[in-house]
């Protein structure tokens, strides 16, 4: 009997100590998620809020992470300068509002219309697909998202993020 409350401490302070990592990795500063989205309120809000991820199965979780998926990215040429990749926050009749996503956590500009131009984005990747994330750290993350968004301490094995 002893032995059945020690397996379930010790997958419990595990799974307690997965999360806790994978918040870690999650804002961290150097290439954290939470520096272009937030989670619970908390983080950047210049990408989407991935609470609502977190009720999907793990791999569908690491399958958004591994995503590429760049529509929403411009090249952003202001005049005078060098161009950038841009996610647009706002434009009016007086120009817009930018995040310069070659900054970690992405830079807030607002640049008056004609001061400016724009081009498809070629080269900008969301950068989860470009780092090696090994999928320790991954099933972490995703474990931290899972929590975050629903309050459970699921662990998340690093086969199922592969």
């Amino acid at each position: 009997m002893i032995w059945i409350v020690l397996l379930l401490f010790a997958q419990t302070a595990s799974s307690q100590t997965q999360t806790e990592r994978g918040e870690a990795l999650f804002f961290r500063a150097e290439g954290g998620c939470g520096g272009c989205h937030a989670l619970k309120g908390k983080g950047t809000a210049v990408g989407p809020d991935l609470t609502g991820i977190g009720h999907l199965t793990p791999q569908a979780i690491a399958m958004a992470v591994h995503s590429s998926v760049t529509q929403y990215v411009e090249l952003i040429k202001p005049k005078g300068g060098d161009s950038f990749p841009g996610f647009t926050a706002s434009k009016d009749a007086n120009g817009i509002t930018v995040f310069d996503l070659s900054k970690n956590p992405p830079e807030k500009k607002v640049l008056a219309k004609g001061d400016y131009t724009t081009a498809a984005n070629d080269k900008w990747k969301h950068p989860p697909s470009q780092m090696k994330i090994d999928n320790k750290d991954l099933a972490d993350i995703i474990a931290y998202i899972h929590f975050a968004a629903t309050g459970s301490r699921k662990a998340v094995d690093p086969d199922e993020v592969q």
